[in-house]
This record gives C-alpha cells, sequence and structure tokens, in this order.
C-alpha cells in the first residue's frame, strides 16, 4: 500500500479540502453527502492516478455496529481487504481514514479497464467474448465459494482489461457487500441481478454460456435449469 502521509504532504484535513472538480456529481442523503474526485497523487513510490471518495454523515449498520453503524467507505475498505485476502480481484487501496463524522477512501484509478456496460460485445470476436464471460464467471464462483455476496452485482460494477490470453476481472462497489452462511444465498441473489440486467448488453446465448462456465456445465443439468428458472423470476415490488 502506498504512504501518501510521507513528509505531512497528504493528511486527512489536506485530502479532504482537495479543491478539484468532482468526477461524478455528490451524492447528498438523509443529511450527509459522499463524493468522487480523480486526481494526480504523489507518493513515496512515485505519481500515481487514483480516485478520492469522501463523505460526510453516510453511515451502514452492520452486524458488529447494529445501533451507530460505520462509515459506508470504511465497510467498503474492510470489503477490500477481505477479497484482497480470498485473491479476487478488486481495488487497490491507497488510503483510507476518518474521523467520528467524515471518511476517505483513496484507490488507485483501473487504468485500461471498462465496465461490462461499456464494453459493446459487437465489438468483440466470438472468441473473445467467451473469454470474457469466462473470465466474469470465474471470478464470480471464487467470490461466492468464499461466502460474499455482492448485493449489487451490476454489470457497470465488473471491470474488465483485454491481455494477451484472454481479460483481466476486478469487482468494484463493494459498499452493500455482505458474509453468507450458505454459498447458494449469495449466488442466488448477485446471479439474479446480473441476469436482469445483462440482457440489456449481452444476448441468450452469451448469457447462457455465462452460466455454462459459471456452473461448469455442458450442456446445463436439470437441477440448474431449475435454480435458474428461480432466479429469472421477477422480485416482488416492496409494501411501504
Amino acid at each position: 500500500m502506498a504512504d501518501i502521509k510521507h513528509k505531512n504532504k497528504y493528511d486527512f484535513d489536506t485530502i479532504w479540502q482537495l479543491d478539484t472538480d468532482w468526477f461524478e456529481p455528490p451524492n447528498h442523503r438523509r443529511g450527509g453527502w459522499s463524493g468522487v474526485v480523480k486526481y494526480v497523487l504523489e507518493t513515496t513510490h512515485g505519481a500515481i492516478d487514483v480516485f478520492i471518495k469522501r463523505q460526510e454523515n453516510h453511515r451502514t449498520k452492520t452486524w458488529c455496529h447494529p445501533l451507530k453503524g460505520i462509515h459506508t467507505f470504511q465497510k467498503e475498505y474492510n470489503n477490500i481487504l477481505k477479497l484482497t485476502a480470498k485473491h479476487i480481484p478488486t481495488l487497490e487501496p491507497v488510503y483510507f481514514s476518518c474521523d467520528q463524522s467524515r471518511a476517505i477512501l483513496v484507490t488507485k484509478e483501473l487504468r485500461d479497464y471498462q465496465s461490462l456496460e461499456n464494453i459493446s460485445p459487437s465489438s468483440l470476436s466470438n472468441v473473445s467474448r467467451k473469454q470474457l464471460l469466462k473470465a466474469v464467471a470465474h471470478v464470480l464462483v471464487n467470490m461466492h465459494q468464499a461466502h460474499f455476496q455482492h448485493n449489487s452485482l451490476y454489470p457497470k460494477h465488473i471491470f474488465a482489461k483485454p491481455v494477451s490470453d484472454g481479460w483481466k476481472i476486478k469487482i468494484i462497489d463493494l459498499e452493500k457487500m455482505k458474509r453468507t452462511l450458505l454459498v447458494r444465498q449469495s449466488m442466488l441473489r448477485d446471479l439474479g441481478t446480473l441476469d436482469r440486467h445483462a440482457n440489456e448488453y449481452w444476448s441468450m446465448k452469451d448469457r447462457v454460456f455465462f452460466l455454462q462456465q459459471y456452473f461448469n456445465e455442458q450442456p446445463l443439468s436439470k437441477k440448474t435449469k431449475q435454480l435458474l428458472h428461480k432466479i429469472a423470476k421477477p422480485k416482488k415490488a416492496k409494501r411501504h
């Protein structure tokens, strides 16, 4: 992890007060806000392109903090470390710190990566498209087998970069990720979410191939088809 505090050039207040344009408009809700800027950070290892996420009064409840909760960026940082420890590719953290009401998370830019929603299937050869779907399936299997449930697995949260022998994958946006007791629970939730949103980008043939890679079955077994039927069922609207 790069040290961005050397020579007191970067400390919490300095990063908090950086005056630069927002990469995304700040999100305001429940009396708090969060926002992201892109920045070139000078570190002891040289200049690196990073994304700096800052938030104030944004908290989420956890099993360990059921009443007061913790900063959502603190939860995301913890989840980045958990995935990294299990060799599941995700963001590379550079810095995290928080006080009573504020939190800062700095991660390296995913250079040459694009989200799945920005990769046009028509721009890929049949071989490259299958390599991509296989790489995504492999990462998600490992994530679920480690009992991690992403909870927001949209195509925009799966990043990919072409390499000589296929694709590298990174899973991002881990604020809602949690550990589950059962692998099936993680799989049902995440694959259901991904399937409902992937149809905007991938054909039915592509989605079937992805599932064949995920379950390591070709053709898919009757049991898996029954499971997929359950995944494909639309969720009932919540009552208010």
